[in-house]
């Protein structure tokens, strides 16, 4: 018997990595510390990094970033103000409506999502934009 789950399209190891990196280049050039979180489809973590010096609390705002555009493929910030106070408690603080979350489209396919936290939430949404027009990602 064969499984459909491999034949989901997510993103590799490697361009997961590779958007870590850029993203950890492209906050620096901000003069930004940040935090990167790369997650599949399913919400699945595929790679992090944190920049030294980075707040502790960047780290799961990125993953939260990137869980929320993986799921709704779609960039944080577009929901009202009555989802985005109730997604949060609805998902048990899984997701949020903050930007700087990106989903990772390729080949017209969502197979992930990029979270970025660290600056300020413009910022972050610009770091995002940068990487996904850097790994080639048609989102």
């Amino acid at each position: 018997m064969t499984s459909d789950y491999h034949n989901i399209p997510n993103i590799s190891v490697a361009k997961a990595l590779e958007a870590v990196q850029k993203a950890l280049s492209i906050a620096a050039s901000m003069n930004v510390k940040a935090s990167v979180s790369v997650v599949d489809r399913s919400m699945n973590l595929i790679a992090f990094a944190k920049a030294d010096g980075a707040t502790p609390h960047s780290t799961e705002t990125s993953r939260k970033k990137a869980n929320t555009a993986a799921s709704t493929g779609k960039a944080t910030g577009w929901m009202s103000q009555e989802i985005s106070i109730s997604l949060p408690l609805a998902t048990d603080n899984k997701l949020t409506n903050v930007l700087g979350g990106v989903p990772l489209i390729f080949d017209g396919k969502l197979v992930g999502g990029l979270g970025i936290a660290g600056g300020t939430v413009d910022q972050d949404k610009e770091v995002a934009l940068k990487v996904i027009k850097e790994i080639r990602a048609d989102a």
